[in-house]
């Protein structure tokens, strides 16, 4: 994730530590612990267009029990991961949410919900928030019209905001999320503006990752021109809320190169910020998968990240996730913790590699069969990474 509003504004944000470290790094270091999306369940709800899961409205066999769940999240808790994202699927399917977010709570884990908010009826909010739940990140692909076709359910735009609203209502602090496509990337003024009036504090604008459903939606991922133009929108609007005095968080995720991007962006636009912002984009250091962000799906399999689901290197069920991820031996493990003289040749002669690190590598992976390969959505020019065209 890159916190825009605290790179361009210089606002502290809840998750600076995770993100950019302290002042003491002895104290926590960057990375030390992964945040774990935890897929709790694969079913879902609603059949968005960008699903990476491909979830169905469907049973599926295998999943972890709820005696299971509560070892996972003893063991995180054990391990000191610093956030476990409940996921899906839609998690507020699953019967045993309120019990797997008591749990967590109780040992000491901060939970957090990603849902499409549907289902978040003002009773089943109280019930979470009482178990423990306050935060929750909502995803809204556009305003009425086009988030129902892009989610498949009409209706569903309002019901997610109603889920929104009972949400902000109980004490919560609410993520707005949105895949940012040529679908869609008109309505991105419009959900600012939502966010604004129903006193939403963070909106989290991804860029779309080629995984499950959203591989097939290559035709419909912004192309570089209309990248570097959504993404300026959305550098002005945190800056416009600061201005403003609106207690709003804007972040990007899941293209890394949005950390050069907005560097260089700030030495023209903002140089009065450009030095912090180059010491924090560095001490993130870019894409962490298999490092600083892990999944455990919702059979219990491990992978590097949320999106990579084909790629796997361990089961809970055989070997505590903090065995798994404490092994330095696992050769895909190792490879992605020292990956800079693994990618391409684009990538490793990048003057922005400790920035970016590689950028997403799922997506280089499915575009060109390579894990090392050159991710497609880096929009940055051979000029501004200091390589020559071919």
């Amino acid at each position: 994730m890159l916190n825009v509003t605290r790179l361009l504004c210089g606002t502290p944000t809840p998750g600076d530590a995770i993100r950019y470290g302290t002042a003491d790094s002895r104290s926590h270091t960057v990375h030390r612990r992964p945040v774990v999306v935890w897929n709790i369940t694969r079913r879902c709800n609603l059949h968005c267009a960008h699903c990476y899961s491909a979830s169905h409205d469907m049973a599926y066999e295998g999943e972890l029990t709820t005696e299971e769940g509560f070892r996972v999240l003893d063991d995180l808790a054990q391990y000191e991961v610093p956030h476990v994202l409940l996921s899906g699927g839609e998690p507020t399917t699953r019967k045993d949410l309120v019990d797997l977010v008591a749990h967590g709570t109780s040992i000491g884990l901060k939970p957090v919900l990603s849902t499409n908010g549907t289902l978040l009826t003002s009773e089943f909010v109280d019930r979470l928030a009482s178990a423990g739940l306050d935060r929750v990140g909502i995803s809204l692909d556009g305003m009425e019209r086009v988030n129902d076709r892009f989610r498949g359910s009409r209706g569903a735009f309002g019901a997610a905001v109603s889920g929104i609203r009972n949400s902000v209502l109980a004490g919560m602090r609410v993520s707005l999320r949105v895949t940012a496509t040529r679908r869609n990337v008109a309505d991105l003024p419009d959900l600012f503006e939502l966010a604004e009036l129903e006193g939403v504090p963070r909106i989290c604008v991804y860029h779309l990752a080629y995984a499950g459903r959203g591989q097939r939606l290559l035709s419909f991922d912004l192309d570089q021109a209309e990248r570097r133009a959504m993404l300026e929108f959305v550098f002005q609007q945190a800056i416009d809320f600061h201005h403003r005095g609106v207690d709003m968080e804007v972040l990007t995720v899941d293209n890394h190169a949005d950390g050069p991007f907005l560097l260089q962006w700030s030495r023209e636009r903002a140089p009065d910020r450009s030095g912090e912002v180059e010491r924090l984009l560095l001490r993130n250091g870019g894409n962490s998968a298999g490092q600083g962000v892990a999944c455990i799906d919702n059979v219990g399999n491990v992978h590097p990240d949320q999106f990579w689901w084909n790629q796997t290197v361990g089961n809970v069920r055989e070997q505590p996730f903090s065995s798994i991820w404490s092994d330095d031996s696992n050769p895909l493990l190792m490879q992605l913790r020292d990956r800079k003289s693994r990618l391409d040749e684009t990538c490793r002669s990048c003057r922005w590699l400790s920035i970016c690190n590689g950028n997403l590598r799922v997506r280089a992976e499915a575009s060109s069969g390579s894990m090392w390969g050159h991710d497609p959505a880096c929009y940055l020019t051979p000029n501004e990474i200091g390589v020559a065209a071919a």
